[in-house]
């Protein structure tokens, strides 16, 4: 049998009878650095307000009190908390957890039905709302049973929102630090960690409805601390200069808190780091911008579209990004082609990815610290403690080299999908997480993410990936963004079709007349086939559309692109659309 594990350090001791609360707030471990003093936690991007690690340890403390004292959350209930990154976000985490209680975060831009859905299958017992998104927070609500005296603004709400709903999370800190502790937070018992549980995430439903994840408090823990080791983040390893993680760098927390990647390896694991966290609510490139040079973020955590807007917006080169001194990228694959180009842009920082998925609690590969650029078009390699298969689709073990699904096992596995046994013994075996994703790894033990395995076309009998495409496609001049699928073909099974978004420049020239649109799709075409075998060329064709469909962690939604895609070859319309 050939197994792969990791090359970096060996794992560290990880605690598991703790909670991530505990872990976070209370204890310390030999590869979490001190702190140096006046360094703030967290800091509010819109007003610059600097949260020290006593006022939020103080906040957590007074929320879980008056959680407690009016409304009696015990151990194993689930709160909702429905909001968009906010510097109260964690405490409401940390609030929960203090209870014993789980999280469940949902996507603030659910709708009311979808938010239900989560609510319902979570059996959550109270939400905690930002006030843009209540209306949809109470409509749920009522949907699921909860009475809207148990929907908690985290911001304060307009009056006539107000008259039924809870006091706000800072009049709940307030009221809960004005009275005497009315719970006892309990230390759990040896091994304990591994089974309770911390959050039931929901994955991204790339493929269909989210499933909830149930995560053990043990997981995101072992996962920080094995990010942690693989970095040597506590180490004196190299001159302080050259030293990727140091207490007192900056980072930026844009990725969504309620997406395992943000909620893990943004806000967990660079706390643990040392840093201090840009918390900002929403993603608008410029605004993105601005914060880093005001801020003078050393640290960013992106998706591909993001960086594909640091290579390819216009509004990059006005801004001095040369304090930028690390780059990982993650939650879709980077190409190599983009690699090169972020590299040109951010000259001094360290760029790599990382691979992960919420049922494996975060991440499985980082780009190594021996790695100043990560491999073009690797994922990265096995943390510490990890280990991996790769099976090909005659169920044998693929060796170095050779192309397989991946399967994953470590201490930060998911325990299972929550009220799922049928998807459960699917995607959890015997300890490992079958990932659902194609992968190679070399000999250097470089991950290479060939593609989802779903989204793979077969094109007159050979593999064809759409990422491989995208990321070709995104070196051409006038593409901005792009998105490729498979459509039915008689002859090929599947040929491939590109949704193309328009750089400003092209969209100009596309919308002067129909034989300017017509040859800039025939110069993307021609992009396509100079440079890839016959059976990867845009066969399906070339489609202009306004935007393409993502999930806030940057995924692209590619199932909504393929009924696009059916939709348009059924009505018969030229491949034209707006979305």
């Amino acid at each position: 049998m050939t197994e792969f594990a990791s090359i970096s350090v060996s794992l560290p001791h990880i605690p598991d009878d703790v909670t991530l609360a505990q872990f976070m707030l209370d204890a310390a471990h030999p590869t979490r650095p001190v702190r140096g003093p006046n360094t703030a936690w967290l800091i509010e991007d819109a007003t610059g307000r600097r949260i020290d690690y006593e006022e939020i340890r103080a906040r957590v403390f007074g929320l879980a009190n008056a959680l407690s004292l009016k409304w009696n959350i015990r151990e194993d209930e689930v709160v909702c908390i429905f909001s968009p990154n906010h510097v109260d976000y964690p405490v409401a985490v940390w609030a929960v957890h203090r209870l014993g209680a789980i999280v469940t975060a949902a996507n603030p831009s659910y709708n009311a039905e979808e938010l239900a859905y989560q609510l319902t299958a979570t059996k959550a017992v109270n939400i905690i709302a930002h006030p843009a998104f209540l209306p949809a927070a109470l409509t749920a609500a009522k949907q699921a049973g909860i009475p809207p005296e148990r929907v908690i603004p985290i911001d304060p709400a307009s009056e006539a929102q107000r008259r039924h709903l809870a006091p706000t999370l800072g009049e709940l800190v307030a009221y809960g630090l004005a009275h005497e502790a009315s719970f006892v937070e309990r230390r759990l018992n040896p091994g304990e960690g591994k089974t309770k549980l911390a959050f039931l995430s929901f994955s991204s439903g790339t493929t269909g409805k989210p499933k909830a994840v149930a995560i053990s408090h043990y997981a995101p823990i072992a996962n920080v601390i094995s990010m942690a080791a693989h970095m040597r983040i506590n180490e004196e390893y190299a001159a302080w200069d050259q030293r990727r993680f140091r207490p007192g760098d900056v980072g930026i927390a844009v990725l969504p808190f309620f997406h395992i990647y943000g909620l893990v390896v943004n806000m967990h694991f660079l706390l643990y780091a040392g840093q201090t966290l840009v918390v900002v609510p929403k993603f608008d490139f410029v605004k993105y911008l601005e914060s880093i040079t005001k801020y003078r973020i050393t640290h960013l955590l992106v998706v591909p579209p993001q960086v594909v807007l640091l290579c390819k917006h216009p509004a990059t080169k006005k801004y001095d990004l040369s304090h930028v001194r690390y780059v990982f990228s993650g939650a879709a694959p980077l190409s190599a082609e983009l690699s090169e180009h972020i590299v040109k842009v951010l000259p001094n920082a360290h760029i790599g990815q990382g691979y992960g998925m919420t049922e494996t609690s975060t991440t499985v590969t980082m780009f190594p610290l021996s790695q100043r650029i990560g491999t073009l078009g690797s994922a990265g390699q096995l943390l510490p403690g990890v280990r991996a298969r790769v099976v090909k689709s005659d169920g044998t073990y693929a060796k170095a080299g050779e192309q397989g699904e991946l399967y994953v096992t470590g201490p930060s596995m998911a325990l299972r999908y929550a009220n799922n046994e049928q998807a459960t013994k699917e995607t959890f075996i015997d300890g490992w997480v079958r990932t659902g994703d194609e992968v190679i790894i070399d000999k250097n033990g470089d991950v290479f993410v060939v593609d989802r395995l779903k989204e793979i076309m077969k094109v007159r009998g050979f593999q064809v990936a759409p990422a491989e495409l995208e990321g070709h496609l995104l070196t051409q001049p006038d593409v901005g963004d792009c998105c490729v699928v498979g459509v039915p073909d008689d002859y090929s099974g599947e040929v491939p079709l590109a949704f193309v978004v328009l750089t400003a420049d092209a969209a100009k020239r596309a919308a002067s007349s129909a034989s300017q649109a017509e040859k800039l799709k025939a110069a993307i075409a021609k992009h396509v086939a100079d440079h890839k075998i016959y059976y990867k060329r845009l066969s399906g064709g070339v489609v202009f559309v306004d935007s393409i469909p993502k999930n806030p962690s940057g995924k692209l939604l590619r199932r909504v692109l393929r009924d696009q895609a059916k939709l348009l070859r059924t009505t018969s319309k030229p491949m034209q659309a707006k979305l």
